[in-house]
């Protein structure tokens, strides 16, 4: 880096907005893939997750998913989302 760029960044990056819980795909990335949802639920289930309801565990959500075996995490997310919704996700404030 040379001496005359600046440091402050290329695009403003806004306010930073709490918001509980995490990503789906981040919880879906930490698991090797194929998964009984038993093992998902025993590896995961107390991962609290992002959904359009507010923060819920996946343990609660995976009790509403039929399916008991996921070939990829695709198909995983897949199932959550169609328990879960998809939308906003509200901010810790509201």
């Amino acid at each position: 880096m040379s001496d005359d760029e600046d440091d402050d960044p290329a695009v403003s990056l806004g306010e930073h907005t709490p918001v509980e819980g995490a990503p789906l795909a981040r919880v879906s990335s930490r698991l090797t893939w194929p998964k009984e949802k038993s093992e998902v639920a025993r590896l995961e289930g107390e991962s609290v997750i992002r959904t359009p309801a507010g923060p819920q565990e996946l343990a609660a959500i995976l009790e509403d998913v039929d399916e008991t075996y996921f070939q990829r995490h695709q198909e995983f997310e897949t199932h959550i989302r169609s328990v879960i919704g998809t939308g906003p996700i509200p901010t810790a404030d509201e």
